[in-house]
């Protein structure tokens, strides 16, 4: 991840910065190449004792990255016992049927993310009041965070409002290309399949599972769709898709996405305007990093309001835009309460105003609150912003100090790129390839990776703008991408997972998910807790896997990690600890 910022941009948030930066686990690395591209001056080594991370900032603090964090009980020491003790290996294998491992270090890459969003929070905190502390955060944070939204969902009383259970995309065509497909309308799902030339009944069964496979992480769709699209090949179902308004994506080799680009930065920055009146932070602040920042998001499905949660989360005032009527996926169910427990996961807290961005007299509202915000966020499609007379530019001549922040599906960088959605751009980057083990067909994961952690990004980036900001005193323009986040997990692939990787194994009364993936000892007939011995005995960290998200909140290893909200909602706590 080598920064190749513009140079007429606006200058690195840490340019000159001494950072020291130990350990060789995933968040290491993303650590180190963030804080690289932040502009700091990195210098690496590989001892960290027993964290994932720790980095040092030359007189100022740092940041520690721990295993466990505040989940108890000394079970998370890794990344394969991060996904089986928080549940990523479990949201991760619905599609399949059975737990799995995530063959990339998906949490620990997040953990570094948050790690780095942190440190950046904690720098703008010393430049506007004067404060220098550390922080802390750890895998096991950053894997309930992963999957906060299936987490609340579990604890709805009304339990989940599609199937779970195995199936699911890619498909195969009759040449054997296997390939995604992407549809936000009933309609254009319909059309597909009828040209297709599937029974009509399985079209319709099949729309519920496939709309809701982004909250639910399972598609058990009828197999007559899978077997329909087996009879034509690839071209052919391309022909039909582009008739009906369907999104299709070739499943891309890993190789393919190395050799055709070099990775991009996370994030990029750019300034706005001609400057401001730098006039500090407002009087009675308390104390967290982003205290006094206003951020407005006009933000959907899960990347921009993830990034809005989380800057809430580091002290600032979140207000959402929503539509006449509200956000209607306030009433998504499953509900605690009167509200979607999904909605509650990416929104509690915020405050909220109804706006009808098609009107000019709401536009106009909608220019009069930016024009006493610190950060305009959302997550519109590419064009949309500039269209409305609300893209960056626009908005830098009513608020020159802004940050507009844009998270987006491709940042603009591929000219074949399909619909910029998180099981798509999987599909497109080569992630298919690089989740599941050499024994098992290429698939993007129906866990929303990408959503998620470009949702991460997507705050990293609004931080580090607002430092840029506070140390230029100009506003700033940032943008950071699901293709942005797929190239993190890159950072460290080398290829497809052996057979068998990281695949827990089936014990009498659950699973067992070993460290060093799946040695030849067969726990078949043996209870969790023996297995783990038995395991032990080879000098092997085992684990039980969490195979119920609904424990969580009554489990007391997460009791310091996840609470109840006062709509009796799972909510996973910060992650990041102040000292």
């Amino acid at each position: 991840m080598t920064p190749h910022l513009d140079r007429t941009s606006t200058d690195p948030p840490l340019v000159g910065t001494e950072i020291t930066v130990r350990g060789t686990s995933a968040a290491a690395d993303v650590l180190g190449a963030l804080l690289q591209q932040s502009g700091a001056v990195v210098a690496r080594f590989p001892d960290a004792a027993d964290l994932s991370a720790r980095v040092e900032v030359a007189g100022a603090g740092g940041v520690d990255v721990e295993w466990a964090g505040p989940v108890r009980g000394g079970d998370v020491v890794d990344e394969v016992s991060a996904q089986a003790v928080c549940t990523p290996a479990h949201v991760h294998g619905r599609a399949t049927g059975a737990p799995a491992g995530l063959g990339l270090d998906y949490c620990g890459t997040a953990a570094g993310v948050l790690a780095g969003t942190g440190l950046l929070a904690l720098r703008l905190a010393l430049l506007r009041h004067g404060t220098a502390r550390d922080v802390t955060t750890s895998v096991a944070q950053a894997a309930l965070l992963t999957v906060s939204q299936y987490l609340a969902a579990a604890g709805a009383p009304d339990g989940e409002a599609a199937p779970i259970g195995p199936g699911g995309p890619p498909f195969r065509s009759a040449d054997g290309t296997l390939f995604e497909v992407e549809a936000l309308d009933p309609a254009v799902w319909s059309d597909f399949w009828a040209r297709v030339g599937a029974p009509r009944d399985a079209v319709a069964v099949g729309w519920r599972p496939f709309q809701f496979r982004y909250a639910t992480a399972a598609a058990p769709l009828p197999q007559e769709l899978a077997r329909a699209a087996a009879r034509l090949r690839f071209t052919e179902l391309v022909e039909h898709a582009d008739r009906s308004a369907m999104s299709v994506c070739e499943l891309v080799p890993h190789s393919r996405r190395l050799a055709e680009s070099v990775p991009l930065p996370a994030w990029e920055l750019a300034p706005l305007g001609g400057g401001f009146d730098h006039v500090g932070p407002p009087p009675g602040h308390d104390g967290s990093p982003l205290s006094g920042v206003v951020v407005l998001e006009a933000g959907r499905r899960v990347q921009a309001p993830l990034a809005a949660h989380l800057l809430r989360l580091l002290g600032a005032e979140v207000v959402r835009i929503e539509p006449p009527g509200g956000d209607p996926l306030r009433g998504m169910p499953p509900s605690c309460g009167d509200t979607s427990a999904r909605w509650l996961a990416l929104n509690r807290g915020k405050s909220a105003v109804e706006i009808d961005i098609k009107d000019p007299r709401d536009r106009d509202r909608l220019r009069e609150l930016v024009s006493t915000a610190d950060v305009f966020l959302h997550n519109w499609a590419p064009g949309k912003a500039e269209s409305l007379g609300l893209g960056a530019e626009d908005l830098s001549a009513v608020n020159p100090a802004l940050v507009h922040a844009h998270t987006s599906g491709w940042a603009g960088r591929l000219r074949d790129a399909p619909m910029g959605t998180d099981f798509m751009a999987q599909a497109r980057t080569g992630l298919g390839e690089l989740l599941r083990p050499a024994d098992e067909p290429p698939a993007p994961s129906l866990m929303t990776l990408l959503d998620v952690l470009g949702g991460l990004l997507g705050a990293h980036a609004t931080v580090a703008a607002l430092l840029a900001r506070e140390r230029t005193g100009r506003g700033v323009r940032c943008e950071s991408s699901l293709l942005a986040a797929a190239d993190l997990l890159h950072l460290r692939a080398e290829g497809r997972p052996p057979p068998g990787f990281r695949r827990p194994a089936r014990t009498a009364d659950g699973w067992c998910a070993p460290s060093d993936g799946h040695p030849d000892v067969d726990v078949r007939d043996l209870s969790t807790v023996d297995a783990i011995r038995a395991f032990a005995d080879r000098g092997t960290h085992a684990v039980r896997v969490t195979d119920d998200l609904a424990t969580i909140p009554t489990d007391p290893r997460f009791a310091d990690a996840v609470h109840l909200d006062p709509d009796r909602c799972p909510a996973v706590l910060t992650p990041w600890g102040l000292r």
